[in-house]
Formats: structure tokens, C-alpha cells, sequence
């Protein structure tokens, strides 16, 4: 049985060019070194799509617009846009996008995943299951859903 994609000839965007950060002039070895929208945003734009083989970047569910930072306060939260309103892997990208922050970032901070809002038929359903600790430790332990997951954030992907 073959199954159709839910969205068969998504649009295809340009990759925005990858900008060097500056290293601070002062560097104290044992402060925490700041974490700013560019270096979040530049963690989650290669994530494959789970459908396509697209990044996440590519097709517009990711920018680095739709990523907030609060470093002082420790805070990430993205918003995605999945690329149809009735997406079926809008579950499957928040979860790329928690695990992939969840690897990359110092464990002070909190992660917010959430759907762009009016972008999904059932975006406060996927928003609870995103932010839910115990939802999601639930879906990792799944071994088929963590091999999507890994799949999407296969390093060879770029």
C-alpha cells in the first residue's frame, strides 16, 4: 500500500547565506557565553522535513524570525509553520525541533515549541502534546518514532 503525501509539491524556498557570528573581544572562560536568535536558528535550519527531502529552512516551517530567545531569563520558544493546515507531521517536526534544542543547548534553558498560530487544523492539540514532558518522553521511547526523529536530524543531512 502506498501512501500519498499530504502535501505531494510543496513550495521550495532559497537557503538565506550562513553568517559568521563575531567572538567577543573578552572572553571569560567560565561565564556562560550568551545564546542569541542566529545560533538557535542556525541549529534547527538543516532539520530534514520527515516527508520531503527538504530542510525545514527550505520549505518555510522554520526562519530565524520565528525563533525567540531570552537569555537572561533562559528562554527559547520557536514557532513553526507547517507548509499545509492539516499537516500530519506537525507532531513529528516539533519534536525534531525540542530534541534537536534539547542536544544543542546548556540544560538551564526551557524550551517552547509551538505551531504558528491559525497555521494547523489542530494547533493547540499539537502545541499541549509539544510542551508536555511527559508526552514527549513518551513518543522518544518509541523506537520507530525515534528513528523518524533521527532520521531527520541526521547530521548528513545539509
Amino acid at each position: 500500500m502506498v501512501v500519498g503525501l499530504i502535501n505531494a509539491n510543496p513550495v521550495v524556498y532559497e537557503k538565506k547565506e550562513r553568517r559568521s557570528r563575531q567572538a567577543p573581544e573578552t572572553t571569560d572562560e567560565n561565564a556562560a557565553e550568551a545564546i542569541d536568535q542566529l545560533e538557535i536558528f542556525d541549529h534547527i535550519r538543516d532539520i530534514k522535513d520527515p516527508e520531503h527531502p527538504y530542510s525545514l529552512e527550505e520549505l518555510n516551517v522554520v526562519t530565524e524570525d520565528s525563533v525567540e530567545i531570552n537569555d537572561e531569563l533562559s528562554h527559547v520558544r520557536v514557532t513553526f509553520t507547517p507548509t499545509v493546515e492539516h499537516c500530519s507531521m506537525a507532531t513529528v517536526i516539533g519534536l525534531c525541533l525540542r530534541v534537536k534544542l534539547m542536544r544543542s543547548l546548556p540544560p538551564r534553558y526551557k524550551v517552547d515549541i509551538r505551531v504558528a498560530p491559525g497555521s494547523h487544523a489542530t494547533e493547540t492539540a499539537v502545541n499541549k502534546q509539544l510542551n508536555d514532558k511527559e508526552r514527549v518522553a513518551a513518543a522518544l521511547e518509541n523506537p520507530n518514532l525515534l528513528d523518524i526523529v533521527e532520521e531527520c536530524l541526521s547530521p548528513t543531512f545539509a
